[in-house]
């Protein structure tokens, strides 16, 4: 019980350190034209935890006049929305720590079950 407890908070550490890593290189990239941001979609993860699979954001980004090599031309910008990723790294943050918790509660039931055998 308590190994299949840790595995999950551990799964779920993963998977929310990838999704804070994805909207880390979301906001770095940003002001890079043409880039196209990245989505961490979690699932369920037989027989137990999270699973994750990342995917781009094909969505265009705003396209503006820009000077190029070939003259004055419309070039797309990037699809990433600040006002998107900052509440989402402040979720994936909580759900980070929520994991961590859950890790040490953990930690916490197995040192109470040795203490009892000793």
């Amino acid at each position: 019980m308590m190994v299949s407890g840790r595995y999950t908070s551990l799964s779920g550490l993963q998977a929310y350190g990838m999704r804070l890593q994805n909207n880390a290189n979301n906001i770095a990239n940003m002001n890079t034209s043409g880039f196209k941001k990245g989505r961490v979609l979690l699932s369920e993860e037989k027989p137990q935890g999270v699973a994750t699979h990342v995917e781009e954001v094909e969505t265009p980004g705003p396209r503006i006049m820009e000077e190029t090599g070939q003259g004055r031309r419309m070039v797309e910008q990037s699809n990433v929305d600040l006002t998107e990723e900052l509440p989402e790294m402040m979720l994936n943050q909580h759900a980070l720590l929520a994991n961590i918790r859950s890790l040490q509660a953990v930690d916490e039931m197995e040192k109470s079950v040795l203490d009892l055998k000793a």
